[in-house]
């Protein structure tokens, strides 16, 4: 299981790639792009499904944190050391921590 440190490390790194995702500019023409891709085609489930996910905090979050775990976990050579039920909870950790991160700056950012 991965130590309370890595959690943090891992959530933070979580919340920085969901804000690049989701709102940093650098990104604004890939979000354009897919944005117009959608609208050629708005009836489209699966279009709509993948414009929610680069919108959506709680979507992005989930799977950016998804990567992150896992390519620690390989990188680390650490995959082998817990059942994948471990993990499992482990990216619940690390997406729970990114999203409260997530949230705390909404707020924030509401407030100021």
């Amino acid at each position: 299981m991965i130590s309370l440190v890595v959690l943090a490390f891992l959530a933070l790194a979580g919340y920085r790639g969901t804000q690049l995702v989701v709102h940093d500019s650098l990104l604004d023409p890939v979000r354009a792009r897919i944005d117009a891709w959608q609208q050629k085609r708005p009836t489209s489930a699966y279009r709509e499904a993948v414009v929610t996910l680069i919108s959506c905090v709680y979507c992005t979050g989930w799977w950016v944190s998804g990567a992150l775990l896992a390519t620690w976990l390989h990188v680390t050579g650490t995959w082998g050391d817990a059942p994948i039920l471990v993990h499992g909870i482990e990216w619940l950790a690390v997406a729970g921590g990114a999203v409260l991160l997530n949230r705390w700056d909404d707020e924030r950012k509401a407030d100021g």
